[in-house]
């Protein structure tokens, strides 16, 4: 037999835990492993398994009680090294858990899920993938769209979609139930709809930061100044060195876009300087006279 350290499992280092702590690390390694989190990735479905499961042997006073004993002799005098389950492709608990606390249980689960009335095995549909675009704004503070797909049978079917505030790009919004339909009363598949996040006129989205451009004069560029940009949700000040070159970027911390983690990236301002088109006669002068006296030749700079 296989054992399992279900404490390992939960990212436990010992069994002097409390219920409350145990309750703690299960949601902290099933949010980490949730199939939703980790869409394809058949190792992460396997050990959001095996998290279930051993929460659902260490929540309860009984059953915790009756493999602490068994956790004392594999691990308290030696620490094991944690080993996934064997399960078979219907399984839904371990084989540890079923020699553990006896199967019964799990077969009439699996039964139950696995057939319907007329004994055929039923078949979960599939799953269906699109994708559409969003906007930043959109993204940053959350929004409701509505897309419409084409059915098998060339109907169209609409969805209405939550765009959760802060949503990464690329990230996916996984609707149950909406994919395909399943087979002799098998469950329907789900919908799975990829977030584009679009660039716009006013900022471009690299990681978290918000890139954006600042358009300053050629005197401000020479002279240094202070002036204000918008962030996407509020207008702060910058300021702008003295020698500023076309090009530069400066950087606003924690102004930039949402990491999912409580922060924010940067918001990174891409300096653009500005000439005139249309000049006054007396600005006109004053670049003439500025071009008799400066000494500045840029083209002999080595960039």
């Amino acid at each position: 037999m296989i054992f399992k350290d279900y404490y390992k499992i939960l990212g436990l280092e010992t069994k002097d835990v409390t219920s409350e702590e145990i309750k703690v690390a299960y949601r902290e390694q099933a949010k980490k492993y949730h199939p939703d989190v980790n869409v394809g990735d058949r190792n992460a479905e396997e050990r959001f398994k095996d998290i279930a499961e051993a929460y659902r042997v260490l929540s309860e006073p009984a059953s915790k009680r009756k493999y602490d004993r068994m956790w004392n002799n594999y691990v308290g005098k030696k620490r094991a090294k944690y080993e996934e389950s064997k399960r078979g492709k219907t399984s839904i608990f371990s084989d540890f858990f079923n020699m553990f606390f006896g199967n019964i249980d799990n077969k009439k689960m699996e039964a139950k899920s696995a057939t319907t009335q007329s004994g055929k095995v039923s078949k979960k549909g599939e799953n269906i993938s699109t994708e559409i675009n969003i906007s930043i704004n959109d993204a940053f503070y959350g929004a409701n769209k509505k897309i419409s797909l084409r059915t098998i049978n060339g109907t169209m079917k609409s969805f209405d979609v939550k765009i959760p505030a802060g949503i990464q790009n690329n990230e996916k919004i996984r609707l149950i139930g909406q994919g395909k339909k399943g087979e002799n009363g098998g469950k329907s598949g789900d919908l799975f709809i990829k977030i584009n996040i679009e660039d716009d006129s006013h900022f471009r989205l690299i990681g978290y930061d918000l890139y954006k451009y600042l358009l300053i004069t050629p005197w401000e560029a020479a002279l240094g100044t202070k002036t204000n940009i918008s962030s996407i949700d509020e207008e702060v000040k910058i300021i702008v060195p003295k020698g500023t070159q076309s090009g530069e970027l400066l950087r606003i911390q924690g102004k930039g876009y949402k990491d999912g983690k409580g922060s924010r990236g940067d918001l990174v301002a891409e300096v653009k300087i500005m000439v005139p088109k249309e000049m006054t006669e007396k600005e006109t002068k004053l670049f003439k006279d500025l071009s008799q006296i400066s000494h500045f030749e840029p083209r002999t700079m080595s960039m």
